[in-house]
């Protein structure tokens, strides 16, 4: 592993088009500006970052899978795979990581089906509701789990 814990943070689909879509529910900022703020937060952590976006759900379960060994955590907005992706579930157990999952809506006030996501179960925390800050947070919050992961070892 890196000098500094490295953890990876993983986006699935559409969120690529973050700004354009919807930013009433998503909000204004693009995944680029999501992603200097993480770059930011993870240096004043004293972590090194992974950012990754896809649309495609085999990449995404193999990111997963490549970060066990190489990654000290994952932050996880699995967007609309969360609702319905065993796989990526799967995928998340296996790497043995801590895994933060955030969305950027509060999906319990939405549909019905947005309730209920697979990959929480892989989660150590979520985080919804609160746009772009979730990020920020789980990073905070990923930090303190690798601190009390390496006093315990």
């Amino acid at each position: 592993m890196a000098k500094h814990p490295t953890v990876l943070v993983l986006n699935g689909p559409n969120l690529n088009m973050l700004g354009q879509r919807q930013p009433e529910i998503y909000g204004r900022e693009s995944l680029d500006d999501i992603a200097k703020a993480c770059a930011a937060k993870a240096k004043g952590l004293g972590l090194g970052l992974d950012f990754r976006q896809s649309n495609h759900e085999g990449e995404l379960i193999t990111w997963t899978q490549d970060a066990r060994g190489r990654h000290a955590g994952i932050v996880i907005n699995p967007a609309g795979y969360g609702h319905s992706s065993i796989a990526l579930l799967d995928a998340l157990l296996v790497s043995e990581l801590p895994v933060v999952e955030v969305h950027l809506s509060n999906i319990h006030r939405r549909e019905p089906f947005r309730h209920h996501t697979y990959t929480s179960q892989a989660a150590t925390g979520i985080i919804c509701g609160l746009g772009s800050q979730g990020y920020l947070l789980a990073l905070e919050a990923m930090a303190n789990l690798i601190k009390t992961k390496k006093a315990r070892a």
